[in-house]
């Protein structure tokens, strides 16, 4: 057989086996978890473990056996990295909830149930991703109008500060979860049509080929949505998500360093401009520097949550204290915000620097879908999501831990949240069509007379 067959039979590796494999390992992980927080919190394994394990186990075969018949050559590692944190999210979801007397475990796993039913039928639905750029603009509009829906008085709610949510009945719902994807595929289907005219050259400043000034408006345009959210809003972390997000993949598709170079000096102005300008973001920064300043303050701004973590992480050092021997009760909004607070405490810097690479896993991993793909609208998507949930993770993370100031986006997958939960099992789908795609074989067109083996034949019928 010629050399290229036999570099297509080590592309056409399914690897749902090895998928299998990983995802009773992830199942292990949010059951075990589960187990040891009713042991150490109660005394004794939780009663309902069987129901608990047999619920998670169930959702994660169905995921399962939906990649297996659909996308039968994604990539194998993405959904048990995933099925790894949503269960420890849910263990430590359920930890606080013991203590607080509250349900916030039993919602997530139904969100999680949503999450993994939509996840089955954009893999069934979506059979070629690249059918998407029909709705490039369609999309990017309905992204604004989700975006501005919270400031339609009557409809949009405000929560801690942040009118970034609206009332549907007794739930409440984030918009800008949903809006994220939505302005990941108008990006990529925007830069894919004028790229060419992007990458242009305008003028050279110390070795950087700067844009062209008409070539700006995009940018300009994406600067000033995201100063809206900023102010309007008062949401810092999905100003800084969507402006990185735009940055990110332009750079990426006209491959100018230039961009990068307006990008930051956007970012930075925008930056001095609302430190200057709001009360809010004002209390952000004060907070960042002097934590310890605004501990216990009977008035606004209080410090309390970023002082309590860092206690508590402190308190739980290299191993942490173990479930149920912590007091993560005392941060409030553990179980979203903050919850690596949480873990921080009770599993340590080991548990902490374990969900930091499977959050470099996961990335990696649409990377590497981005890298295979086979046309350009593809690896601009699998670039866009793939950096929605670096950002995410650096921008919360980055928070917790002093890095940088508090923005309030929810940790993929841990954090307690229905928009986001669903949003992100979404992302996974849309990744996993996009790496099946790029990891299927190439029908062999070369002319030669050659028998076709069985692979090959059920290839082309799929």
């Amino acid at each position: 057989m010629p050399q290229t067959s036999a570099l297509m039979g080590f592309v056409h590796r399914r690897r749902r086996g090895a998928e299998l494999f990983l995802l009773v390992l992830a199942l292990a992980v949010g059951v075990g978890a589960y187990a040891a927080v009713g042991i150490g919190v109660e005394g004794s394994v939780p009663v309902d473990i069987v129901s608990y394990g047999g619920w998670l186990a169930g959702l994660v075969v169905a995921a399962h056996v939906a990649v297996r018949f659909v996308a039968p050559y994604a990539d194998p590692v993405l959904l048990p990295l995933v099925a790894a944190l949503n269960g420890l999210g849910l263990a430590v979801i359920h930890r606080l909830d013991l203590t607080e007397g509250t349900t916030f475990a039993r919602q997530q796993l139904t969100w999680m149930t949503l999450g993994v039913l939509l996840f089955i039928g954009a893999l069934v639905v979506l059979r070629d991703h690249r059918v998407l750029t029909r709705f490039t603009y369609t999309f990017g509009l309905t992204a604004i109008l989700l975006l501005l829906l919270p400031l339609v008085p009557g409809v949009g709610k405000t929560i801690n500060g942040a009118k970034i949510w609206i009332g549907v009945g007794p739930f409440s719902f984030q918009p800008g979860e949903v809006a994220k994807v939505l302005l990941v595929v108008a990006f990529a289907g925007y830069l894919v049509l004028h790229r060419d005219a992007l990458a242009l050259a305008g003028r050279r400043f110390l070795f950087v080929d700067l844009p062209r000034g008409r070539d700006l408006g995009p940018i300009l345009a994406m600067w000033l949505v995201s100063l809206g959210i900023l102010v309007f809003q008062k949401d810092l972390g999905s100003s800084l998500l969507f402006f990185g997000l735009f940055l990110v993949m332009l750079y990426v598709a006209t491959e100018r360093p230039g961009w990068l170079v307006v990008g930051s000096a956007l970012f930075l102005s925008g930056a001095l401009f609302a430190w200057r300008a709001f009360g809010h973001v004002q209390d952000r920064v004060d907070i960042w520097l002097n934590p310890f300043q605004y501990y216990n303050n009977p008035t606004p701004p209080f410090s309390d949550q970023i002082v309590e973590t860092m206690f508590g992480m402190a308190w739980g050092g290299l191993i942490g204290r173990g479930f149920g021997e912590g007091d993560p009760t005392r941060i409030s909004y553990a179980e979203s915000d903050f919850i690596m607070g949480a873990i921080g405490e009770e599993l340590g810097l080991t548990g902490v620097i374990a969900v930091l690479l499977i959050y470099g896993l996961i990335v990696e991993r649409a990377l590497r879908a981005a890298l295979i793909s086979r046309d350009g609208f593809g690896k601009l998507v699998a670039v866009g999501l793939a950096s929605v949930v670096a950002l995410q993770v650096f921008v919360v993370i980055g928070g917790v831990t002093r890095l940088i100031p508090l923005t309030g986006l929810t940790t993929p997958f841990l954090s307690y949240g229905g928009s986001s939960l669903v949003a992100n099992w979404v992302i996974i789908a849309l990744l996993l069509r996009i790496s099946d795609q790029a990891r299927r074989p190439i029908p062999d067109l070369s002319g030669q007379d050659e028998e076709p083996d069985e692979m090959n034949t059920q290839v082309i019928r799929l």
